[in-house]
């Protein structure tokens, strides 16, 4: 179990890796392919030796080899986080056929907050086709053993999710994206798959987070109420609360409330 979650984690790093590329090139239409990774500052390749998650960061002191461009510490800090939700869903699903499922949520809702924070915008060409990444996934995981009831509850969980966002989207479009509509049944998808409990929390969370957040920045940060913050991070982290922690939180509400 352990080796597991070690290799997990190792993996996350080097996805995490290749996320830094995507988060910088598909808001801007490029590829994420070619050119190779290269120095924004005299725009020559990273040698494979400069390119090992987090080693090469600290190796390097934060530089580029050869003309000592500071590179920002949010790309050794994308792997580090990548590699702690892959190590983290290891230990949580274990050998379960679902594992890959989650782990592509993983990378794909990495990728996806950061570009929210940056643009303010989640692109449809890694929301979308998270959407057939999950039936795909996770109908696998139903045919390895986890039978047709956890998968027709996703599908359902989906819609409903998606459904309740497009309302509030319908109903007040200044106070969210289109963009966090189509997030959402992907996020449904998934909390779904887990169980009704882990939706509920999981959807709940995301809005509470949020609205702390936007709280204390009006508080602290002095902003005001034109102020643009990304949603998406917080519908990410809500599901992750859901999915780590839904059905407690779920089992002891309703023990509490219904005896």
């Amino acid at each position: 179990m352990i080796a597991a979650v070690i290799a997990c984690a190792v993996i996350g790093l080097v996805i995490g890796s290749f996320l830094n590329v995507v988060i910088w090139r598909v808001p801007r239409g490029e590829s994420v392919v070619r050119p190779p990774s290269h120095c924004p500052g005299c725009d020559r390749p990273i040698s494979p030796r400069d390119n090992i998650p987090l080693v090469s960061w600290l190796l390097l002191r934060g530089r580029c080899r050869n003309c000592g461009t500071r590179i920002s510490a949010r790309y050794p800090l994308v792997e580090l986080a990548t590699g702690v939700l892959f190590g983290a869903f290891a230990a949580k699903f274990g050998a379960d056929a679902a594992l890959p499922a989650y782990l592509y949520l993983a990378a794909v809702g990495v990728a996806l907050a950061m570009i929210d924070f940056d643009h303010k915008r989640l692109p449809d060409a890694l929301t979308l086709p998270s959407y057939p990444v999950a039936l795909v996934l996770l109908g696998i995981a139903a045919v390895a053993g986890a039978g047709a009831t956890p998968f027709v509850r996703a599908l359902l969980a989906g819609v409903a999710l998606l459904g309740l966002y497009g309302v509030l989207w319908f109903v007040y479009p200044a106070g969210m994206g289109f963009g966090d509509v189509k997030l959402s049944g992907v996020l449904g998808i998934y909390l779904g798959w887990l169980g009704w409990g882990e939706l509920v929390v999981g959807a709940f969370a995301g809005f509470l987070i949020g609205g702390l957040v936007s709280i204390g920045l009006v508080l602290f940060a002095e902003a005001g109420g034109k102020t643009k913050i990304p949603f998406g991070p917080f519908m990410l982290v809500g599901a992750l609360v859901g999915i780590f922690a839904g059905h407690s939180i779920a089992h002891a509400y309703t023990s509490v409330t219904l005896g």
